[in-house]
């Protein structure tokens, strides 16, 4: 249940509560103290301690970012609710984790409203501009696709309309209770008077490095004086002035002003330094594709698990429709140890995976069969591909939506692997304030470094978004591309109901593996009756229709032979230490009895996450 106690020992207590004592330190080091208070001291040399759990009331934050959760802390502590609090730490997110994350890039947002009961979302995906052409990822010199990496995400033509801002500022028109220029404030501050440098950081700027050599403006900003070194403070001016021109002028400064004059100019002709041969093809990004461009407020996608409602991401999505359709699959085949368990779940993720090739592209372009893929008698047609005793052959084929009656017939015949261009990027946020108020964010630039373009004295990147859409141009593509069009995402911000009341808030980056991470933690709490901080940290394997399964070597090591013995084969995911050897980080909330939260980040993956409650317990 989701609802049972959560254990902690003695020391994870005071580990947690110190950390959230340092939280509200650091949260006056960003400049978010009362007005007229004194000058905050700089930057420690150490960066601020990350504590994966945090217990309490009175509102909370996780996020992969200790001075990002603090900015959201003390939105909260001053009054702020839960959208006050995920845009403004998203906007920290951008000066801190500005390889992920920020105002060049775009995500989705899922809200619940303590005060209506009702879930409602905001599609902040990026778009293609009007001048894309179907064979814009094709090399003219060669007459076939660019190389995907470095080449084609370092370009212009892989950026897309940015819907960041423009979800900023729908959230708070709709439910917050903040400007913009107030949201904006303590990142902009924080940009300005910097952080510390972790590991992390210092790992995704060598590995993008070469990249960013390729850009002059990039250059200037993050390799000034080479890879920054663990232990320094890096300092944003230029986002900070960017954040406080935001905040004055607001979103219509990019959309219909000179920032996206700058912005549409950067696209066209990459400021390019000669220091790499990469090709960096340009976009045809204008300010008309600025201008015309959306935040979508829409329905969320909505299927009920045992006794509980889950709420994601309907398309351009593909998140809330691939794990609603493996849940309904799962709830007919039912938990049964946890071996058989993880069997079951990798069995259902490639069937949806395998329907989310075939049906799943933006609503706009493409007639998405939204309710037959969330139907619970397609479900249980589907479930009968699932043999409890072996695994099936991979790729298995997509079902039909349009003839199905829930019943067992001939097997299916041989399916076809999805092409698979997402990174494993992003970044995910979770906030919950005294009301009850929920958010999801989950945001994004794509690649790990995005284009790797920096617009010339702003202070960030532009996303690669595009290449989420499928590199070869096929007509029968859901995915394929076209002027205006959302590439299909796998982002899966997530919250779950008991009775019209929010149980658990949780989200992940992580590329496609985001829809098999959200699930994993799900059926880990749920169905396995772990804690929330041991089903966020418990190992972690990802099967997308693919013959082997992704996983963490911690899984193999834990599951591998046993599920071998179902016929599961196994790659291990990533080299060690690096980006690519952990699967997902996720940020959570789990609301409790009597209004007591348990906010969980991740331990140890991407250097770990950062979480934070308003007024912490001793116990939970």
């Amino acid at each position: 249940m989701v609802e049972g106690p959560v254990h902690f020992s003695r020391e994870d207590i005071v580990r947690r509560t110190l950390a959230v004592l340092v939280a509200s330190t650091v949260a006056a080091t960003l400049g978010v103290a009362a007005p007229g208070a004194p000058a905050a001291a700089k930057p420690s040399p150490e960066p601020p301690p990350k504590v994966p759990t945090a217990v309490g009331y009175g509102g909370a934050v996780s996020s992969v970012d200790p001075d990002a959760t603090a900015v959201g802390l003390e939105v909260l502590r001053r009054g702020g609710n839960a959208v006050d609090a995920a845009v403004a730490t998203a906007a920290a997110l951008g000066v801190t984790e500005p390889y992920s994350a920020g105002i060049g890039g775009g995500g989705y947002l899922v809200h619940y409203d303590a005060g209506t009961g009702e879930v409602e979302t905001i599609d902040g995906r990026e778009t293609a501009p009007a001048g894309i052409e179907p064979d814009a990822f094709i090399d003219p010199a060669t007459g076939k696709p660019y190389p995907f990496s470095p080449d084609l995400v370092t370009s212009g033509v892989s950026v897309g309309v940015p819907g960041t801002p423009a979800t900023w500022q729908a959230a708070l028109d709709r439910w917050g209770s903040l400007s913009l220029a107030e949201a904006l404030r303590p990142a902009a501050r924080l940009a300005q008077r910097g952080f510390v440098v972790d590991d992390t950081f210092a790992l995704q700027t060598r590995e993008n490095a070469e990249r960013f050599r390729t850009f002059t403006s990039s250059t200037d900003l993050f390799l000034a004086d080479g890879v920054p070194r663990p232990g320094t403070v890096f300092r944003n001016p230029d986002l900070a002035r960017t954040y406080r021109q935001l905040g004055a002028k607001g979103v219509d400064w990019l959309y219909e002003g000179a920032l996206g004059a700058e912005v549409a100019s950067t696209v066209q002709r990459p400021p390019l330094s000669g220091a790499t041969d990469l090709p960096v093809p340009p976009g045809t990004m204008t300010a008309e594709d600025l201008a015309a461009y959306e935040a979508r407020v829409q329905a969320p996608t909505s299927v009920g698990y045992r006794d509980l409602d889950v709420y994601g991401m309907a398309p351009s999505s593909s998140g809330g429709t691939t794990v609603g359709e493996a849940l309904n699959i799962l709830e007919q085949v039912g938990p049964d140890g946890t071996v058989a368990t993880l069997h079951h779940y990798l069995e259902a993720t490639a069937l949806a995976f395998a329907d989310r090739g075939r049906y799943v592209g933006d609503p706009a372009f493409v007639d998405v069969p939204v309710d037959p893929l969330l139907d619970d008698t397609y479900a249980k047609e589907r479930a009968c591909a699932i043999d409890p005793d072996a695994a099936a052959t991979k790729p298995v084929p997509a079902g039909d939506v349009t003839s199905y009656d829930g019943l067992c017939g001939a097997p299916a015949g041989a399916g076809a692997e999805d092409a698979d261009t997402e990174n494993i990027s992003t970044t995910h946020l979770t906030t919950a304030d005294r009301w009850g108020n929920v958010v999801a964010y989950t945001l994004t630039i794509e690649q790990t470094g995005g284009s790797g373009i920096v617009v010339p004295d702003r202070g960030f990147l532009l996303n690669n978004e595009l290449t989420d859409f499928s590199t070869v141009y096929d007509p029968a593509d859901p995915n394929r591309i076209e002027p205006g069009k959302r590439p299909r995402s796998s982002m899966s911000p997530t919250i779950v109901l008991r009775d019209g009341r929010p149980v658990l808030a949780l989200g992940s980056p992580g590329g496609s593996t985001i829809i098999t991470t959200v699930l994993q933690v799900l059926l880990n709490r749920l169905d396995l009756g772990m804690s929330l901080p041991d089903a966020v940290a418990a190992p972690r394997a990802t099967q997308r229709n693919t013959a082997n399964v992704t996983a963490e070597q911690a899984f193999v090591d834990a599951y591998g032979a046993a599920l071998a013995a179902y016929g599961h084969t196994f790659a291990v995911a990533g080299p060690p230490g690096s980006s690519a050897a952990e699967i997902g980080a996720v940020a959570a909330i789990e609301l409790g009895p009597d209004g007591r939260l348990t906010a969980v980040a991740e331990p140890t993956r991407r250097g770990g996450g950062s979480a934070g409650v308003v007024a912490p317990t001793l116990s939970p």
